[in-house]
C-alpha cells in the first residue's frame, strides 16, 4: 500500500503559513478524492483543504491550533491497491545512514570547533556550512555580506556560496595541508542541515495590570495582522505624501444618478468604485507604482489588481482583491466592490479572493478620519488612504477672479516604499489621482 503526502497548498503570493482550525477526518477514516480533510485559517481568509486522492487517513502531522508552512506535509494517506515503493521500503537504512552522518558531523565539529552558526553585525544569519566554506576559501565577511541569498529570509545557502566561489575563481584552494582540511573534505561529501537561528527581538516592557483591569485574548486573525504589519514596517522604508482633492463634481454627479443607477443595475453606487476606477487609470499611467521588490530586482506587474481594505464586524480587517480592475467599467466595478464587501463581512471569501493584489486602497474616511499613514500591504509598494469627504470653504478660481465657495474636499494619504519609489514618483502618482477626481465629467452617462 503506497503513501500519499498531503501538503498545505499555496494560497497567495503573500501567504506563507496557516493555522489548523478543525480536522474533519480522523485517523483510520476512509477519504474520497476532493473530500475536505481539514479547515485552515490565515491572516486573510479561512479555507478548506481537500484531499487529492482516495484512501485511508494514516497520520495527522499537526494538531488543531498548530501553524503550518505552505508546502509542509499535513497528513499521510494510504492509497489502496498499490505497492509500497522501493524508496519507502528502504527508509530504515536511509535513517541509519543519516544518523551516521550526523554523528560524523558532531565529531568533526568537536575537533575543529568552527561549526558554530554566525550572525553578522547587521543581523544576517550564516549557517555552519556556509561559514566553514567561506573560511576555507578565504572569503571575507564583507564579501560574504554581498552574496544574495535564496534561502528562507534571503539566507545564504550552500548553493549560493558555491556559485559565488565559481564566479570568483575557477579552482578551489582547499588542500590537505589546510588546518580545516578534514572539515572541508567532510563538507564535500555530505549535506549538512542548515540551522535556523532566530533573530533576537526587542522585548517590550510588560504593562502594569491592576485587579480591576480586563484581560482580553487577541484573536487569531488579530495576531496574524499584527505580525504582518510589523513585518511590513521592518521591510519597507515607508514615506507618505498628502494631497487634497476637490470632489464636488463627483459628489453632485453621484447624488444625481445614484437612484436611477440602482434601479437599472440592481447595485448601489458608492464612492468606492468611482475611486477605484480613477486609481486604476493612474496606475496604468504610472506602472512603476504597480510593482513588487524581489531581492535586488523589481517585478513590474502586468495586471492591475486593486486590494480593497474592508473592516469586519469583529473589528479586524481583510483585503479582498479586484482582479484586472483597469479592465472593468464603472458598473462592473460597482458589482465587484459590493460583492466582495458583502462576502467579506459574512466570512464567505475564498482564498482566490484575497490573493495577487498589486496595490491597495483603504477608505479611512468611512470612520470620519480625514488623513492617515497607512502601512503597505506586502509585497506591494504602495497604499492609498481615502479621507472623509468634508464640506469646507475654499478658494474658487474663475476667469472673472477668485471667490470663496463651499466645496466637497478630501485628503488622499499615499504611503509608498522609498526603497524603490522616490518622492517624485510617489507625489506625481497621487497628484494624478487628484487631477482625475477633480476633472470628473458631471454629465457622464453610465
Amino acid at each position: 500500500m503506497a503513501k500519499h503526502e498531503l501538503k498545505l497548498p499555496k494560497m497567495g503570493e503573500s501567504v506563507a503559513e496557516a493555522t489548523v482550525t478543525t480536522w474533519l477526518k480522523n485517523v483510520g477514516d476512509t477519504i474520497e478524492a476532493d473530500d475536505v480533510l481539514l479547515e485552515i485559517a490565515t491572516d486573510k481568509v479561512d479555507s478548506d483543504v481537500p484531499c487529492e486522492v482516495t484512501g485511508i487517513l494514516r497520520e495527522r502531522l499537526f494538531e488543531e491550533g498548530d501553524v503550518v508552512k505552505v508546502g509542509e506535509v499535513v497528513a499521510v494517506i494510504d492509497i489502496e491497491g498499490k505497492e509500497e515503493s522501493d524508496v519507502e521500503a528502504g527508509q530504515p537504512q536511509v535513517k541509519e545512514s543519516v544518523q551516521a552522518i550526523e554523528e560524523e558531523i558532531e565529531r568533526v565539529a568537536a575537533q575543529n570547533q568552527i561549526l558554530t552558526p554566525a550572525i553578522n553585525t547587521a543581523g544576517r544569519f550564516y549557517s555552519p556550512l556556509v561559514r566553514n566554506i567561506a573560511q576555507a576559501e578565504g572569503i571575507t565577511n564583507t564579501e560574504l555580506d554581498t552574496i544574495k541569498g535564496t534561502g528562507a529570509g534571503e539566507r545564504v545557502t550552500k548553493s549560493d556560496i558555491l556559485d559565488f566561489i565559481a564566479q570568483k575563481k575557477p579552482v578551489a584552494t582547499i588542500t590537505s595541508s589546510s588546518p580545516n582540511a578534514e572539515v572541508a573534505q567532510t563538507i564535500t561529501k555530505i549535506e549538512i542541515p542548515e540551522v535556523n537561528v532566530p533573530k533576537q527581538k526587542a522585548v517590550a516592557p510588560s504593562p502594569i495590570i491592576s485587579g480591576e483591569d480586563e484581560i482580553i485574548e487577541m484573536s487569531r486573525m488579530g495576531k496574524l495582522i499584527s505580525d504582518h504589519m510589523i513585518a511590513s514596517l521592518s521591510t519597507s522604508a515607508h514615506v507618505q505624501s498628502f494631497i487634497e482633492a476637490d470632489v464636488t463634481n463627483i459628489w453632485n454627479w453621484r447624488e444625481k444618478i445614484k437612484n436611477d443607477f440602482q434601479k437599472r443595475q440592481g447595485e448601489k453606487l458608492t464612492f468606492t468604485p468611482i475611486f477605484m476606477e480613477v486609481i486604476a487609470q493612474a496606475l496604468r499611467e504610472y506602472p512603476l507604482m504597480n510593482i513588487s521588490v524581489n531581492g535586488n530586482t523589481i517585478v513590474k506587474k502586468k495586471d492591475i489588481n486593486l486590494g480593497m481594505a474592508t473592516a469586519l464586524p469583529d473589528g479586524n480587517l481583510i483585503v479582498p482583491v479586484i482582479k484586472n480592475a483597469d479592465q472593468l467599467n464603472l458598473v462592473g466595478l460597482a458589482q465587484k466592490v459590493n460583492d466582495l464587501a458583502n462576502r467579506a463581512r459574512n466570512n464567505n471569501l475564498k482564498p482566490d479572493d484575497v490573493k495577487d493584489g498589486t496595490y491597495t486602497v483603504t477608505n479611512i474616511g468611512s470612520f470620519g478620519t480625514i488623513m492617515g499613514t497607512p502601512i503597505i500591504n506586502q509585497p506591494q509598494v504602495g497604499i492609498l488612504a481615502l479621507g472623509a469627504i468634508r464640506k469646507v470653504p475654499a478658494v474658487i478660481e474663475t476667469p472673472e477672479g477668485d471667490f470663496i465657495g463651499i466645496r466637497k474636499r478630501m485628503f488622499l494619504s499615499h504611503s509608498y516604499d522609498h526603497r524603490v519609489v522616490n518622492g517624485a514618483l510617489g507625489g506625481m502618482f497621487v497628484q494624478r489621482v487628484k487631477e482625475l477626481l477633480e476633472s470628473w465629467d458631471i454629465n457622464r452617462v453610465v
